[in-house]
């Protein structure tokens, strides 16, 4: 009689915290994807050049990232993940408003023959990249906003959110050999710009 009247308690107890669980995994889960809105909505703001639009640009990814929240694989790079659906659904929306692209020279990003040869897991750092890190001053921000789009985006990625080159091919959808392209010929536009302001010497 006695386990006969408590079992069905403990099922029923068992069943209950399954939903808990569920709730506390998905509160888990958002709390460490908002953790990522500044530097989302800093790289929005690069994408689009509207504080507006940047802002609507984040609340989509934001929308899109929690109602694919059962895709995401535990253990695996949130903050990547969300800034590959932010620069996914930056390019969607390129394309259904034809906004006007950025023209870029395909032979001058892809091929950069000059450029140096960057391992994936320790890349050098370049004077380049040491001023892009160390000086982060509006006349920098506004050095890396007139750089063609293509460049802008890889050299911000790499320089200012510190994504991998692996990571930052499957967010823009490009080979990482062009990744390292972008990133080395972009640094150099930068350096040129702003040698003046802070020299460095090897």
């Amino acid at each position: 009689m006695t386990l006969a009247r408590t079992s069905p308690m403990r099922i029923g107890r068992a069943k209950s915290t399954q939903p808990e669980a569920d709730a506390r995994t998905r509160a888990a889960f958002e709390a460490e994807a908002l953790a990522s809105v500044d530097s989302l909505y800093r790289t929005a703001l690069r994408l689009t050049r509207v504080p507006a639009d940047a802002e609507d640009l984040v609340q989509e990814t934001y929308l899109k990232a929690f109602r694919a929240a059962d895709q995401f694989a535990p253990g695996t790079n949130l903050r990547a993940w969300l800034f590959t659906i932010l620069h996914n659904t930056a390019r969607n929306r390129a394309r259904d408003r034809a906004r006007e692209s950025v023209t870029v020279d395909s032979d001058a990003v892809d091929q950069a023959a000059d450029a140096p040869s960057y391992g994936l897991s320790t890349p050098v750092a370049t004077p380049e990249a040491l001023l892009l890190r160390e000086t982060l001053t509006p006349e920098l921000q506004a050095a890396v906003d007139e750089l063609p789009e293509a460049f802008r985006q890889a050299v911000w990625l790499r320089d200012v959110e510190e994504f991998s080159y692996a990571e930052i091919a499957d967010m823009l959808n490009i080979p990482v050999g062009t990744v390292m392209s972008r990133i080395s010929r972009g640094r150099r536009m930068l350096f040129d710009r702003l040698q003046h302001l802070n020299p460095v010497h090897a």
